[in-house]
């Protein structure tokens, strides 16, 4: 799970959706700079065309730009339906080809759906099961330290329908629900989760506030599904100029004394403020620059 691609979507901040039958619309979803691109064969794609669909998808994907493919997974149908095993058999082709860097697995609810999904499509790709039902939230922690998977993503809509909610704005009753794919994903060594989207792309208000709240409950990336959200949802989730400007001093200040401890601004910088200043860092780099290949 090192390799640059991974690394990449490991820091990515917004995720994309296209539709898989839309091959027009796929070099303009990287080209949005966004961290991570899902070309999705799950619900942007109608039951009677989802094997034309797939077929064609390996034809796009032949035409996207080589330097953008570390940023590109696809969303396969849930394990169970008509469509799943045809899709990771062909994803798998994908990416031994280097064509896309892993997969994003809706529903998901048995950690035995990730091993099978990974034995398929191989040790290359990184993995990002999507939760969105009761049994996929009691599943977490075995989901998420299950092979290759590289973050927990939410799917907070289907999750209300499975329990038959309907929160307001503020999704007040899904506090416990973030939290515990927070904590699980901490618990497993993975990157932050991907919250979910916010479906009315023309609300900017109302993407600000759900972007305000994935970042303080801990979240580091937020699912997309127009182009006019990545913008916004990967200024708000990167560090501040004066927080970029802090971890440059911090890092200077432990290079200039040799790795030793030392104080900045009366505060001793241990081990875990170098860390934080580190991963300012990172985040602070351009999103959707990924390497020219997936290659592990």
């Amino acid at each position: 799970m090192s390799g640059p691609a991974n690394s990449a979507l490991a820091l990515a901040r917004a995720f994309l959706f296209v539709p898989a039958d839309r091959p027009e619309r796929h070099a303009r979803a990287l080209a949005t700079g966004a961290g991570g691109v899902i070309i999705d064969l799950e619900d942007a794609v109608a039951p009677a065309r989802k094997a034309e669909a797939r077929d064609a998808l390996g034809a796009s994907l032949a035409t996207l730009p080589a330097d953008g493919r570390g940023r590109l997974l696809v969303r396969v149908n849930a394990s169970g339906t008509p469509w799943h095993d045809d899709d990771c058999t062909r994803a798998a082709g994908w990416i031994a080809d280097g064509l896309i860097a892993g997969i994003v697995l809706p529903k998901a609810e048995h950690a035995d759906e990730l091993h099978r999904l990974a034995a398929t499509v191989g040790p290359k790709a990184a993995l990002l099961p999507l939760i969105e039902s009761a049994a996929g939230l009691a599943a977490v922690d075995a989901i998420a330290a299950a092979p290759q998977v590289l973050r927990l993503a939410f799917g907070h809509l289907d999750f209300q329908a499975d329990l038959g909610m309907a929160c307001d704005a503020d999704e007040a009753e899904l506090v416990p629900v973030r939290l515990a794919l927070v904590l699980a994903s901490r618990r497993a060594g993975l990157a932050t989760p991907i919250d979910g989207v916010t479906p009315d792309w023309r609300n900017v208000q109302r993407l600000v506030a759900d972007t305000a709240r994935a970042q303080r409950g801990g979240f580091g990336a937020k699912l997309c599904i127009h182009p006019e959200q990545v913008a916004p949802v990967q200024a708000a989730l990167g560090p501040s100029a004066d927080e970029v400007a802090w971890a440059h001093r911090v890092t200077e200040a432990v290079r200039a004394a040799g790795g030793g401890v030392v104080s900045l601004d009366g505060r001793m910088v241990d081990g875990p403020v170098v860390k934080l200043a580190e991963r300012w860092l990172a985040l602070a780099a351009p999103q959707g620059s990924g390497g020219s290949s997936v290659t592990h």
